[in-house]
């Protein structure tokens, strides 16, 4: 059995180091989840896997206290939101890393709006900012059953606590709906007195400027007519 005092791994590596396929799946994971590293993965992997494995002994076994077992693993995953009541526990084969990682602390508080980002939300329970059922939480995998789910909150010592705090998700959605009615309002509004003033002066500005590209051209037109009748003088003299 080893000596009791020394920690022993809680999860089991896997099988092959070079998988591509496997290796991507868990950056996509590691990106999703805001997971600090693989061995939160393998951690969930391993528990799911004792699940699974605790599932295909309970079938191979028909006396009675395999059926005493049965029951208290279905109320076991019932209460951890594995499983939905009148679910039979085969379906149980059929879950993925995935619905473990998503009953994490860390992920259900981004979900509760109650952080903006799942590294936000690491920080704030490793932090020593958050409660779950009156009891302080440090460790953002610490997986939430369904009663807890209703009982996160903020410590109410706190700054966190606030609405109002700089840190604390800001719904956009509002700002959106008041954005489009200050636009409304103002398309709606009639011109003011000082608006219509200057469209006045605008328009002014550029008829001057029409007509002092016509005076140019007026110039140049007289010198053109200047010189013509200059040219019919010198001829008449010549035929003079």
């Amino acid at each position: 059995m080893g000596d009791p005092r020394r920690i022993r791994k809680k999860y089991e590596t896997p099988t092959h180091p070079w998988q591509k396929d496997r290796i991507e799946e868990e950056k996509k994971l590691i990106k999703e989840f805001g997971l600090k590293n693989k061995k939160e993965i393998w951690r969930m992997e391993t528990l799911l896997k004792k699940f699974k494995d605790q599932v295909k002994e309970l079938a191979s076994r028909v006396d009675e206290q395999s059926k005493l077992e049965e029951q208290q693993l279905i109320h076991r995953l019932i209460s951890m939101g594995l499983l939905t009541e009148g679910a039979a526990l085969d379906t149980l084969l059929g879950l993925e890393v995935r619905n473990i990682l998503e009953r994490r602390l860390q992920t259900l508080f981004v979900m509760k709006d109650l952080a903006r980002t799942m590294k936000q939300a690491r920080q704030f329970i490793t932090h020593g900012h958050v409660l779950v059922d009156k009891k302080k939480i440090t460790f953002p995998s610490y997986i939430v059953n369904l009663k807890e789910e209703a009982l996160i909150e903020f410590v109410p010592t706190s700054s966190l606590s606030k609405e109002e705090h700089p840190e604390r998700l800001v719904k956009e959605v509002a700002k959106e709906k008041i954005g489009k009615k200050k636009l409304e309002k103002k398309e709606e509004a009639p011109p003011t007195f000082a608006e219509e003033e200057i469209e006045a002066i605008e328009e002014k500005g550029f008829v001057e400027k029409k007509e002092e590209t016509k005076e140019p051209e007026e110039e140049e037109q007289k010198k053109e007519k200047k010189k013509e009748g200059k040219k019919k003088n010198a001829k008449q003299e010549k035929k003079k």
